[in-house]
């Protein structure tokens, strides 16, 4: 009975990068981590899915960057609303 290898998350999120940060082929990165070059693709794809990779039209940086952007519009919207409900209380009060 075949005895199957079970990797971790980390494991295969680096193998992932290895590949799509760092340019080599699933063939080359499953030769260097002992695995297949098609559990690196599938990995590869699950990742996207589950956005931990970032789409493959998109580079690193610019995920980065689209992850601070709407932490940082989150932020924003919280902070215009709190400031319409101040706004609200003080018209009421000033009547």
């Amino acid at each position: 009975m075949a005895q199957y290898k079970h990797y971790s998350k980390d494991f295969k999120l680096q193998a992932a990068k290895l590949v799509t940060e760092q340019g080599y082929t699933a063939a080359e990165a499953g030769r260097k981590l002992g695995v297949s070059a098609w559990s690196i693709r599938y990995w590869i794809n699950k990742l996207r899915l589950s956005n931990e990779l970032p789409p493959e039209s998109q580079t690193q940086p610019t995920a980065d960057e689209l992850q601070q952007l709407r932490k940082e519009n989150a932020r924003l919207r919280m902070e215009n609303d709190i400031l319409k409900k101040a706004a609200a209380y003080f018209a009421k009060e000033s009547q």
